[in-house]
């Protein structure tokens, strides 16, 4: 919100009968220096403790400060709280997500599962080996 706004909100709050007090009077400012004398002022020393000294300190123990910055293992409550819900998706369906999700460059896409060769074995069985030894080799 700006100044102007604020204080024209002030001007509908005042009373009637009190009038519009001349600007340089407003603001409570004695010239056009004194905002920057108002930031540059500094506050006076408060009669606190003094900071100097050690008296009144109270002595952390180390161990303690470790023990409190020490990590906590969330891995139980975890567990526990994805094993609670057991929904497993469509296989279909994750596919489609994570095909949706994949990028289109080529880097992107998994690469393609070749199909698995059976081993080729022979189509002729021994006797057919035996019989063509036989016309051919002409052995009885």
């Amino acid at each position: 919100m700006s100044a102007a706004l604020l204080r024209r909100g002030l001007e509908l709050l005042e009373p009637p009968g009190q009038g519009k007090a001349p600007p340089g009077a407003q603001r409570g400012r004695d010239g056009p220096r004194a905002a920057g004398a108002a930031r540059r002022r500094k506050r006076a020393p408060e009669p606190g403790r003094n900071k100097a000294t050690v008296k009144g300190r109270v002595v952390k123990s180390a161990i303690e400060e470790y023990h409190k910055k020490k990590p906590v293992n969330h891995l139980r409550e975890n567990l526990q709280y994805m094993l609670k819900g057991r929904l497993v998706a469509d296989k279909a369906i994750t596919e489609k997500v994570l095909a949706q999700n994949r990028g289109r460059k080529s880097k992107d896409q998994p690469p393609e599962k070749a199909e698995k060769k059976k081993p080729e074995g022979t189509v002729f069985t021994e006797e057919d080996f035996r019989k063509f030894e036989r016309e051919y080799f002409g052995i009885p």
